[in-house]
């Protein structure tokens, strides 16, 4: 059956009412409530147990799965546009300067532990299963699905293995499931050692964070209205620039798939550098005090729940089945890593709000960008921390050294150097953190401890 514009909308209608029966669910519900359950993860559940993989009762289209890394395009547009404050260029290298290089060493050290550690305990229990097995881990937890297929269809190319394809879709989505849990469970133990700054210990939360629903007297207003509804609405305003950055980052992309089709340069990526040619093309034509940062912000949100449902529902079971074994060691290698990351590296070397970027590199190393959008939403509803800015701003240098981690290395470990490349890149992984530990300090404070700057966001 061909796919066509009502399918895509039905998708998201049906979607929609998942996300409607979610917060009803989370509203009324005390287990739930005392989960902590995002209703759009609660949405995604629903949707994969009552989709096409088990009872068959909504009839979503073949191309949902599709659906989450497009709304991450989307969510990436809206991170400048809008914004304030200016600032020099000294100064944004100085503060998002531990943001590049610890989620650089994050996703680098990832690649390099499963390789080397998880190439040695391959090659020592599961001599059946080739060495290579080891990459498709962090590519599947890092990248997802498309890191997964991309590193795959190499193995597959280079070295004649055809399950590569679909063992990389597996971790794919077992990382999704590990980031999800695994996330929940740091959170807990997190606010429980007073590690999060914008929520308390999760027995202290209010109701509202608890139910979802806000009572009329602590409700906020979703912005203002900076255009006359009379010539455009003003949510129309706001969701037709961040659709123009979306834009642009698609076509961007396929343009420069047309001049140079031997690199790829990441979607999302593109679409936030359009959000902020968007930015100055808005204050040079004088229309800059007439975007209201607020609305652009709850409309990345709104793209964030989707986002999450579809990547959730779109998640394929019998897959996750049929490797079981050496998946669950190389998955405990893949978590366990993200672990000490975010307690170890994490607490000692990001100079604010450690555990808020920390959990977000966890979420993202495990489970893809989405995912670790999904559990800073929790610990930093309002994403006042600077975590996903500063991230964004940094992942436009990263998304190129990606580029060769995604071309060079799965071609070295299709030649059988799987723990050699392992050892390379924990090599690099250590002086990443030396050059972090040298350049911004070693933090002492304690895990409940604020650090520089925290005060005065939170209070500001």
């Amino acid at each position: 059956m061909q796919f066509g514009p009502y399918d895509l909308l039905m998708d998201f209608g049906l979607m929609s009412g998942l996300l409607f029966i979610a917060q009803v669910l989370r509203s009324r519900i005390k287990l739930i409530q005392n989960l902590y359950l995002p209703s759009s993860l609660i949405a995604g559940f629903l949707g994969l147990f009552l989709g096409p993989q088990f009872l068959g009762w909504l009839p979503f289209s073949d191309q949902m799965a599709s659906y989450a890394y497009m709304l991450v395009v989307v969510l990436f547009a809206t991170l400048f546009i809008g914004k304030k404050q200016q600032t020099s260029v000294k100064k944004v290298i100085d503060k998002v300067g531990d943001t590049f290089t610890l989620n650089l060493a994050a996703e680098i050290g990832g690649f390099g532990t499963s390789l080397l550690i998880g190439g040695f305990i391959l090659k020592k229990f599961f001599p059946d299963v080739p060495e290579m097995f080891a990459i498709l881990q962090p590519a599947g937890f890092v990248g997802g699905h498309g890191y997964a297929a991309a590193i795959g269809g190499t193995l597959k190319t280079v070295a004649g293995w055809k399950e590569a394809l679909t063992i990389g879709q597996t971790f794919a989505t077992v990382g999704i499931l590990s980031g999800v849990f695994g996330g929940l469970v740091l959170i807990n133990i997190a606010t429980r050692i007073k590690a999060t700054r914008f929520i308390k210990t999760m027995a202290e939360l209010p109701d509202s964070m608890r139910t979802g629903l806000v009572p009329e007297d602590k409700r906020n207003t979703m912005g203002q209205e900076t255009v006359n509804p009379m010539s455009i609405d003003p949510l129309s305003w706001h969701l037709l620039l961040v659709l123009i950055a979306t834009a642009g980052g698609y076509y961007s992309y396929y343009g420069f798939k047309a001049i140079l089709p031997e690199i790829t340069l990441p979607m999302m990526c593109l679409s936030m550098l359009s959000g902020v040619l968007l930015h100055f093309i808005l204050k040079a034509v004088g229309l800059g005090d007439y975007v209201d940062r607020k609305v652009i912000t709850r409309i990345g949100s709104t793209a964030t729940d989707y986002l999450v449902g579809f990547g959730v529902a779109s998640i394929k079971v019998a897959i996750v089945v049929k490797y079981a074994a050496p998946i669950i060691i190389m998955t405990a290698i893949g978590v366990g890593y993200g672990i000490f990351f975010l307690f170890f590296v994490g607490r000692k070397l990001f100079q604010n709000f450690w555990f808020e970027r920390s959990i977000f590199v966890y979420g993202w190393s495990t489970g893809v960008v989405a995912m670790g959008v999904t559990l800073l939403r929790i610990v930093d509803p309002e994403f006042e921390s600077g975590t996903l800015e500063d991230y964004g701003m940094a992942y436009m240098v990263i998304a190129f050294i990606e580029l060769a981690i995604v071309s060079i290395v799965p071609l070295y470990v299709a030649k059988g150097n799987v723990m050699l490349s392992g050892a390379i890149l924990l090599a690099i992984w250590a002086i990443l953190l030396l050059i972090t530990a040298w350049k911004y300090g070693v933090r002492d404070e304690g895990v409940a401890d604020f650090r520089p700057g925290e005060k005065e966001v939170i209070e500001g």
